[in-house]
């Protein structure tokens, strides 16, 4: 497949225009022009880096490319190292950040419900990147961590009484904290992302509003393996998800 074609195929799915992001979308390294065998994870580290080397890939499909807003724009270091890498063995870098985590059937948000049998019932929050819903059936706060635990593998720390009775809640993946506050004034009996800030601990507590924080990498695995698999089932691309560990 012509490394053209699956961008725009890519951009098409995932809609990037639709975000105000903090990092570009799409192509970000451009390398061989032609596209058989994929490595994918969550971010573009350099691990992740030479197992796309040491499996002979030509293309590495990150969640968390490069580029970040406000970062040293400098080709120096572990910066210098990991570009080295990828152009010295004519390997492209495509990455989908927002996007990701929003699409409807293979993003990060869409593939945690699906895990958790969780049923989504609209959207919230700043670019409808926060989701609501309802278990498969209620259950206690401590019932629901472990249920997170086996999923992710993971045990999510955990803010809020484990008796209390979880009906209705809302989910935002990785570093979605800051839809919490919004999450509360919905009537959500708890709220899942992967990271949580200070203050989100008294406002739980204050609020009532179970808090669960699963951790970044963990909730963000999903979206880029789920991607990874429909494009190799659509364009009989190898496709290898590569989970490079992180306790964050």
């Amino acid at each position: 497949m012509k490394r053209e074609e699956l961008i725009r195929y890519l951009d098409e799915l995932l809609e990037p225009a639709r975000f105000r992001d903090y990092c570009p979308n799409g192509l970000q390294v451009e390398g061989a022009g032609d596209v058989q065998r994929i490595v994918a994870g969550v971010s573009a580290c350099q691990a992740l880096i030479d197992a796309a080397v040491e499996r002979g890939a030509d293309t590495l499909l990150a969640h968390h490319g490069w580029f970040w807003r406000g970062e040293d724009g400098r080709v120096t270091g572990f910066r210098k190292a990991r570009m080295q890498t990828l152009l010295g063995r004519d390997i492209n870098l495509i990455a989908y950040h927002l996007p990701l985590d929003a699409h409807s059937q293979l993003g990060n948000n869409a593939r945690l419900a699906a895990l958790l049998d969780w049923r989504a019932e609209g959207r919230f929050g700043e670019q409808d990147l926060g989701w609501i819903g309802r278990p498969a059936a209620p259950q206690t706060l401590a019932e629901l961590a472990r249920q997170v635990a086996e999923t992710l593998r993971r045990a999510p720390l955990c803010i809020g009484d484990a008796d209390r009775r979880i009906e209705r809640l809302a989910w935002c993946s990785g570093g979605g904290q800051g839809y919490f506050e919004p999450a509360a004034t919905l009537g959500v009996d708890a709220f899942l992302s992967g990271e949580i800030s200070e203050h989100a601990v008294h406002l739980a507590r204050e609020t009532g509003v179970a808090y669960l924080s699963a951790g970044h990498h963990a909730t963000e695995r999903f979206g880029v393996q789920a991607l990874a698999a429909h494009l190799s089932a659509r364009f009989g691309l190898e496709c290898d998800f590569i989970d490079i560990d992180n306790p964050v």
